[in-house]
């Protein structure tokens, strides 16, 4: 047994390449020696992290949530910057270079500035923050909101074999043991035409995970060998056994003129996967669209409506389909 020397990914003896990051591993892989893990510590996908506090908490709202978490003395939650709306008094806020999930634990400062970087490409901070609850003696409450409208996922990493595959940007707090970490699409149709581009998120641990997403959230188990189609942008997440790829319209015509543009995503099972009916591009999209239709209108002097607009608008609307991946 071998691990990527870059990203801990497993790899075949003998490999010269990681298919997941790329690395050149010189004369090979580095095998993985049998020494004992340190109390507390675990190991997924050749990433060690320690295991996580078991934390309690509640949902808020319907279509603008936010997420109250309680802990007992001593735990913590990490979150991304920004993320707390509340917090109990008691609640002692730490900004970290890292996840705080030990993965980086004696790598030295370029080892945890690799970390870091992977984080900033899949739309984290090169900082989190740690909320821990200093009294010790009663249990404490902090609350995160997501930033745009839609739902809040708590996904438990413990039942979904401890990996978790998401968007970029989906993360939003968790309880602190979890490593956020880096993962790259290997299939150059997904990432080109998916929607969610080469870079992913990887979520790796045994403790309870939150995601942020937009619109009305649903959850689908897939079979083995089933497939769905997805419109490109609405994943959310998915089981790491879950195989991620697009395929091209059959009928030509409905990919030019159908508005859902000439890929689709798929996803074949076995595993869970997580849809959004709103993905926060649509919507910004849409933002954007209305923002400079008004901003033509006041220029025209808001009085009336500039009928070559209105037909040069209607034909960009028409042919909007044909050009969207």
């Amino acid at each position: 047994m071998a691990f990527c020397t870059n990203c801990g990914t497993q790899l075949p003896d003998g490999s010269r390449f990681c298919g997941n990051c790329g690395a050149q591993l010189g004369q090979g892989a580095v095998p993985q020696m049998n020494q004992p893990m340190a109390p507390g510590m675990m190991q997924k996908n050749g990433i060690t992290f320690t295991k996580a506090d078991e934390i309690d908490f509640e949902i808020f709202g319907d279509d603008m949530q936010l997420v109250e978490i309680e802990l007992d003395p001593g735990e913590s939650v990490i979150a991304e910057a920004g993320a707390m709306n509340y917090m109990d008094s008691c609640i002692k806020m730490q900004t970290i270079f890292g996840d705080g999930s030990g993965a980086d634990q004696g790598k030295g400062f370029g080892g945890k500035l690799l970390g870091a970087g992977k984080r900033a490409l899949v739309g984290e901070g090169l900082f989190m923050t740690v909320f821990t609850n200093d009294d010790p003696a009663k249990k404490a409450k902090v609350a995160f909101a997501s930033p745009y409208p839609g739902k809040i996922i708590p996904v438990d990493l413990d039942t979904f074999d401890r990996t978790l595959i998401c968007q970029k940007s989906a993360f939003l707090c968790a309880a602190k043991g979890v490593n956020i970490d880096l993962y790259l699409q290997k299939k150059l149709g997904a990432g080109l035409f998916g929607g969610e581009g080469f870079i992913m998120q990887r979520l790796t641990g045994d403790g309870v995970v939150f995601l942020n997403a937009g619109g009305t959230i649903i959850k689908k188990t897939l079979g083995a060998g089933e497939m769905i189609k997805l419109d490109t942008g609405c994943l959310v997440a998915m089981s790491e056994t879950v195989d991620y790829d697009v395929a091209i319209q059959n009928d030509i015509k409905n990919g030019f003129l159908g508005g859902e543009g000439l890929f689709l995503a798929t996803l074949t099972g076995p595993g869970e996967v997580w849809l959004q009916s709103l993905p926060f591009s649509r919507m910004a999209g849409e933002i954007m669209t209305a923002a400079t239709a008004k901003n033509k209108k006041e220029e025209s002097g808001g009085m009336f409506n500039n009928p070559i607009n209105e037909v040069k608008g209607g034909l960009g609307g028409a042919l909007g389909g044909m050009f969207k991946l």
